[in-house]
C-alpha cells in the first residue's frame, strides 16, 4: 500500500474563493474536512455543491486542516469536464412537460389519489398545505417511496428543517432518497446553512442535465429560521415577520423548474396552516399562489382516519394538459365532476374517492369505470 489518503464530499466555497470538502451529511464543519485551495477551484471552475474526490495530505506545521492536494474527479467525471458548464440561472426554464407518475400499485392510495387530483411533472413547484395532525409526514414518505420506485433515475433529496429527531430517524429508515436534516434544537443559521447547501447541490446536478426532486419539510420552518437568522431591514410585516425574511425561502422554492433540452428540479414543500400562529398564517399567505401545483390536506378527514386526507376541490395542477394525455384528462375531469357533485362536504368527497380507489386495481380501471357510469346516464 502507498498510504495514499482520499476524501470525497461536497464542496463549500468560502468568501475568499477557497473552500472545504464537507464530509458530514449536515454539511457542518468537521475535523476531517479537507481544505481546497483557491487555485484548484479556479483551475476547474468549481462551485459550491460539487461532489469532489481527491488525494488528501494530513495537516503539518501550522496547518489546521487536511488539504486536498489533487482532484481526481468531480461528480465522478474527470475534473477537466467541469470547465465551461452553464450556470443554473442561465438555463432556460419551461413548463413541466414530463409526467411523474406516483401510482405504484393497487394499495398505493396516496400515489393514485395525487395522480388523479394533482398530476405531477418533472420541474413542478408545489405546496403541500398541511394543518397539524393531517398526515403530512405520511404523505411525504409515500411520495418519496413512489418516486424512488417509479423513477430511480431521479435524484431524490429530502430536506428536513428544524425537525424532531425521531421524525428524521423515520425518514432515514424508510430508505427513500438522501436525507438532509437539522434538529429543532439547532440555531437558525444551521437550518439556513443546510438549506443553502442542499439548494447548491441540486443546482449543480441540474447543470449536468440530471433530474432532481426535493421534498422540503417545511417551508414554514425555513421561513421562521430566516426570520430569526437573517439581517433585518427594520421593516416588519404583521405577525413579527421581517420584510427580508422571505427572500431566501422564495429563492429556494423558485429554483424549481423544467429545463429546456434536459434536466429539471422538482420541489414539493410543506407549508403549515391552522397552527394558531399569526406568523405561520402570514408565511402561508406570502407563498400562496407561487407554485404551479398544490395538495391541500384536511385535519377533519385525518381525524376520521381518511388517508390520504386530500381536499378534492382545493388540490390541483396548473397547465396539467401539458402532462396528461387528452383521453386520460377527460377521464380525470369526469371523475372530478362526479366527486364535486357527489356531496357538498369535503370529507364525503374524499371518502368517495378512497372507496373508488379501493374498489379498483389501478387508476386506468377507475377511469374506465367512471366512463361506463357516465355513459349510462
Amino acid at each position: 500500500m502507498d498510504g495514499k489518503q482520499t476524501a470525497e464530499g461536497i464542496l463549500e466555497m468560502l468568501a475568499n474563493g477557497s473552500g472545504f470538502v464537507r464530509t458530514r451529511g449536515s454539511f457542518e464543519p468537521a475535523p476531517a474536512d479537507a481544505y481546497v485551495a483557491q487555485s484548484q477551484i479556479r483551475a476547474f471552475e468549481l462551485r459550491t455543491g460539487d461532489l469532489l474526490r481527491g488525494e488528501v495530505k494530513p495537516p503539518s506545521g501550522k496547518q489546521r486542516w487536511p488539504s486536498l492536494v489533487s482532484i481526481e474527479s468531480v461528480e465522478g467525471d474527470p475534473p477537466e469536464n467541469s470547465r465551461g458548464r452553464p450556470l443554473f440561472d442561465s438555463l432556460t426554464a419551461i413548463s413541466p412537460e414530463t409526467r411523474l407518475r406516483l401510482e405504484s400499485g393497487p394499495t398505493d392510495l396516496t400515489g393514485r389519489a395525487i395522480d388523479l387530483l394533482a398530476p405531477l411533472g418533472l420541474g413542478q413547484r408545489g405546496l403541500i398545505v398541511a394543518p397539524p395532525k393531517a398526515g403530512k409526514t405520511q404523505i411525504l414518505q409515500r411520495i418519496a417511496r413512489s418516486v424512488a420506485k417509479n423513477r430511480p433515475d431521479v435524484i431524490l433529496l429530502l430536506l428536513l428543517v428544524d425537525e424532531r429527531p425521531e421524525e428524521v430517524t423515520d425518514f432515514r429508515r424508510d430508505g427513500s432518497g438522501q436525507v438532509y436534516a437539522s434538529s429543532f434544537d439547532a440555531a437558525p443559521q444551521s437550518h439556513l446553512h443546510l438549506a443553502r447547501m442542499v439548494q447548491a447541490r441540486a443546482e449543480r446536478l441540474v447543470e449536468r442535465g440530471r433530474d432532481v426532486f426535493i421534498l422540503l419539510d417545511s417551508l414554514t420552518r425555513l421561513a421562521r429560521a430566516s426570520n430569526l437568522g437573517a439581517k433585518g431591514t427594520g421593516r416588519s410585516l404583521s405577525g413579527g415577520l421581517d420584510a427580508a425574511a422571505l427572500t431566501f425561502p422564495r429563492q429556494f422554492l423558485g429554483d424549481a423548474r423544467n429545463i429546456e433540452h434536459g434536466g429539471s428540479l422538482t420541489i414539493l414543500a410543506t407549508v403549515l396552516v391552522e397552527t394558531g400562529s399569526r406568523l405561520d398564517d402570514i408565511i402561508f399567505e406570502e407563498f400562496k399562489g407561487t407554485g404551479n401545483w398544490e395538495a391541500r390536506l384536511d385535519r377533519r378527514m385525518a381525524e376520521r382516519r381518511l388517508y390520504p386526507a386530500l381536499d378534492v376541490a382545493a388540490s390541483g395542477t396548473r397547465r396539467e394538459e401539458l402532462l396528461v394525455p387528452d383521453d386520460e384528462l377527460q377521464g380525470i375531469n369526469r371523475l372530478r365532476r362526479h366527486l364535486l357533485d357527489y356531496a357538498p362536504e369535503p370529507e364525503a368527497r374524499t371518502e368517495r374517492l378512497l372507496n373508488l380507489l379501493q374498489a379498483t386495481q389501478s387508476n386506468a380501471e377507475l377511469l374506465s369505470k367512471m366512463e361506463r357510469l357516465s355513459g349510462r346516464r
